[in-house]
């Protein structure tokens, strides 16, 4: 039912309250394929003043941390050479630390969060090294540290991110060492959380309180912590600070839904998921209770999603603003989803037991992540699907050959549309990697401050805005469909309709919406028929503005054209192309290197692959496009 008339007409006679928020939603049903969405589960949220006064642990430590994780910690430390060796790694870095002056207020751009994050990460290494070392030289550079972003003017909250990162990182220091710092600076610490912290969250853009992005999880973070903190100096604003979040959390939960993908990708999973985890250990030990965030539908499902993101080569399934490769150091965030559900899968335990100087500076959240990482007792562990599906906002689709090394078969296909937090246009596009090499890739993301500082207008998301100027954020930077040579509709959605497990699994995304009046109707079938092979379906259907239909693939490599398709070499490896509907139509190769734009990433070797098919030679306005790809 797309008629948003009816579908008002039939939510009064139901007796339904239809809010501007509701109607904006069923008016968007007209013209893009995607579900009507209703309020989020919500946590529980008791919070008020008196239940903060009978509730709230008195004593330090209490955000994620308490005396009893402490005294396991200690004895996992001496015990398990997992924990052992990435405590040492900690001390490494809280040493190196040590040799580094006091923070400055450092903008970068509009930007203050880089300096937020490094406090949090010197707090982080510092403070727990503290804790289990008891060196005063490590307080000293604490208390240093603390009274320099303290006497910040302000910890730039017109980009609230870096107000959050350093609230957290303040609350967390004074939580973990308080008890030994000089009582005035815990107290400026405190007045910071209010006045620099907590206060500014009531005021100006507040949109990431129940946005539906990484904002909400990491700057809601940072609230909680810093209203923990100050609650014995200021009850009544920590009570409804708290209460807001608990409140506007769900918003953002809710995206992992229904199968746990992560609509940004999986790099900022890294960075959503890691604050909401550190909210639901800072609130179980303050509280007892994280009132629902570690069960909330889907979320421990997106440990899956993000080790299935991982592709055997190391890179990413790099969609969205993902970054291109995942870290050398082991993952802290999937650390607590071990803990959580005891699968030894989750635990990167070659990359905590490597030695100490490769592992580089670690994870902000390192000092956290090792109290969640001693308390991992191993079960059962679950193995992955080889064909998996992930619903939602961005569905996304992945397919394997269940091998383990870096040689084995990986494929990734999406849908989606652009529109979403850090989305592109790139529904209907796919990545594949065979015998250790990415065959078709995503261009991937590129820095934000490099464009900004121009003048680049990044963020807007209208269908004639600057974003789509970019190759990495346009379809034509893309392995999918380009019709008329146009953008996609930036509202377009383009949803997972169909999903098939067994020996040849296969995927089927409803494009339609993605090129709304210049095609009729279209769907993209992903079939694996083998572990040497992919083939790529398409069904279109035509109508009098559709001209041409072009279809795509993005390549780094060598292209030998031949009859009916091409050969793609790369490191010493070849796979063939073949057009299997039109095999007739010579293949274009589109160089990319340099990339048409100064601001465009600029990739080595880079091509687009166009098969190029007039309307008029689809009979009666309907045809298929199916292209092969396989070992050779």
């Amino acid at each position: 039912m797309k008629n948003p008339k009816l579908i008002l007409f039939l939510f009064l006679i139901a007796g339904i309250f239809v809010g501007p928020a509701q109607l904006s939603a069923i008016a968007s049903t007209n013209n893009v394929n995607t579900p009507f969405k209703q309020d989020p589960h919500k946590l529980e949220n008791p919070i008020t003043v008196n239940y903060i006064k009978r509730n709230l642990r008195k004593s330090s430590p209490k955000l994620g941390l308490s005396p009893a994780l402490e005294r396991n910690l200690k004895r996992k430390i001496r015990n398990d050479e997992v924990v052992g060796n990435y405590y040492a790694a900690i001390k490494a870095n809280a040493m190196e630390v040590m040799e580094q002056p006091a923070l400055t207020r450092n903008m970068i751009g509009r930007r203050l969060l880089s300096t937020s994050r490094d406090m949090l990460h010197r707090v982080n290494v510092l403070g727990i090294t503290y804790r289990l070392e008891k060196d005063d030289r490590m307080l000293e550079k604490i208390n240093e540290e603390l009274i320099a972003v303290c006497n910040f003017t302000d910890w730039n909250p017109s980009h609230f991110l870096d107000v959050a990162e350093m609230s957290t990182a303040v609350a967390l220091a004074i939580d973990w060492v308080g008890e030994d710092l000089p009582k005035s600076t815990v107290e400026m610490a405190k007045t910071a959380l209010i006045e620099k912290g907590i206060k500014p969250s009531w005021e100006g853009n507040r949109g990431w309180i129940d946005g539906t992005n990484n904002w909400n999880q990491v700057c809601n973070a940072g609230m909680i912590a810093a209203s923990i903190m100050i609650a014995d100096k200021d009850p009544e604003l920590a009570a409804k600070t708290i209460s807001r979040s608990l409140e506007g959390m769900p918003h953002a939960l809710a995206e992992y839904g229904p199968d746990g993908v992560y609509p940004e990708g999986s790099t900022y999973w890294s960075y959503g998921t890691s604050f909401s985890v550190l909210t639901s250990a800072m609130l179980e030990t303050a509280f007892g209770t994280d009132f629902g965030i570690a069960e909330y539908p889907s979320f421990k499902e997106s440990a899956k999603f993000r080790k299935l993101s991982i592709a055997p080569s190391g890179w990413y399934y790099n969609y969205a603003d993902c970054g291109d490769k995942h870290g050398t150091g082991g993952d802290i965030i999937m650390a607590w989803f071990g803990t959580k559900t005891g699968n030894p899968l989750y635990i990167e335990k070659d990359k905590f037991t490597q030695p100490v100087e490769d592992m580089g500076k670690l994870n902000r959240l390192a000092g956290a992540g090792l109290v969640w990482l001693s308390q991992f007792e191993a079960e059962e562990k679950e193995e992955l699907p080889l064909a998996w599906k992930g619903d939602g906002a961005n569905p996304i689709v992945i397919l394997r050959d269940g091998n383990e090394g870096p040689d084995s078969y990986y494929f990734g296909g999406k849908g989606g549309k652009a529109t979403i937090s850090h989305g592109n246009m790139d529904a209907g596009s796919f990545i594949w990697e065979l015998n250790g090499v990415r065959w078709v890739i995503d261009p991937g993301n590129q820095s934000y401050n490099e464009l900004e500082i121009t003048g680049f207008d990044l963020w807007g998301r209208c269908q004639d805005c600057e974003r789509w100027t970019l190759l990495t954020k346009n379809n034509y930077g893309h392995s999918t469909l380009t019709v008329n040579d146009e953008l996609h509709v930036n509202e377009g959605f383009a949803s997972l309709s169909n999903f098939e497990d067994g020996p040849q699994p296969t995927a089927t995304f409803d494009m339609g919406a993605v090129f709304g009046d210049n095609l009729t109707a279209a769907t993209r079938k992903f079939i694996k028929p083998d572990n040497q092979s992919i083939i790529i379906e398409d069904q279109i259907k035509t109508n009098e503005n559709t001209k041409s239909i072009t279809w795509q693939l993005m390549t780094q490599a060598e292209v030998e054209i031949v009859d009916g398709g091409a050969i793609l070499k790369q490191d010493g490896k070849s796979v063939k192309l073949e057009n299997l509907s039109h095999p007739d139509l010579r293949i274009s190769v589109i160089s990319l290197d340099p990339a048409p734009l100064e601001l465009d990433r600029q990739i080595e070797g880079l091509k687009r692959l166009e098969i190029r098919i007039p309307a008029w030679t689809l009979e009666n306005g309907e045809g298929t496009i199916e292209v092969r790809l396989s070992e050779m």
